[in-house]
């Protein structure tokens, strides 16, 4: 087996470049709307998290990708049918549904899409199994891919495994992730990080204006 002559923190092209969110959606980033932890108030770890810093930095990166012009991807949990009949048996057990076209199911205000970026609902916890999304980065010419989202142990870790997987280098800036402890966010990334380039905002703010 000949080694590798790429390393996971190689400098992004263009071209071959694309951002991904993941379920930065409102109903998943607002006090009160989340089926899973309704309890959750404004002052508990994740939503001052989100506010402080997932979200900026999510913006951050989100302008910063429209203006050096590479792709932009947006996935969310939703379901293809307003009853949810298609949704996994996983998702059920975990009162995880989010009706098709539900306006709290869209991306947050600060991470609106624009015309013609891709918006991908998907109705597993991995974006990679119930959504074509392999199929599109492959059209779209990507390798490498930068991730941010929620919730960093649950479906960003798969997405930056499934990509991983898939031939995909993956950078994650973790302070524009995040979950609902700082210790699972720290005890994610040690599990995950052997899949990807662990790195922080600032640092692909920087190689992404380079692109520019």
């Amino acid at each position: 087996m000949k080694p590798a002559t790429v390393t996971r923190d190689a400098p992004y092209k263009r071209e071959e470049t694309a951002l991904l969110f993941v379920d930065l959606q409102t109903i998943f980033c607002t006090p009160g709307l989340d089926p899973q932890h309704p309890e959750l108030n404004a002052e508990h770890y994740y939503f001052k998290r989100l506010k402080a810093t997932t979200v900026p930095n999510a913006q951050k990166l989100l302008h910063a990708a429209r203006a050096s012009g590479v792709q932009v991807l947006h996935t969310i949990i939703e379901a293809l049918t307003k009853d949810g009949r298609d949704i996994s048996l996983d998702h059920r057990l975990s009162n995880l549904f989010v009706p098709k076209g539900l306006p709290e199911g869209q991306p947050i205000k600060e991470l609106t899409p624009i015309d013609n970026e891709i918006v991908l609902p998907k109705s597993s916890s991995g974006v990679f199994n119930s959504t074509n999304i392999d199929y599109v980065l492959k059209n779209l010419g990507i390798r490498y891919l930068i991730i941010s989202g929620v919730v960093t142990d649950q479906c960003v870790d798969m997405a930056v495994r499934d990509a991983s997987d898939r031939g995909y280098l993956v950078s994650l800036p973790e302070d524009a992730c995040g979950t609902y402890t700082q210790a699972r966010h720290d005890n994610a990334l040690k599990a995950f990080g052997g899949y990807c380039w662990v790195t922080d905002t600032e640092t692909v703010l920087k190689r992404l204006k380079e692109l520019a």
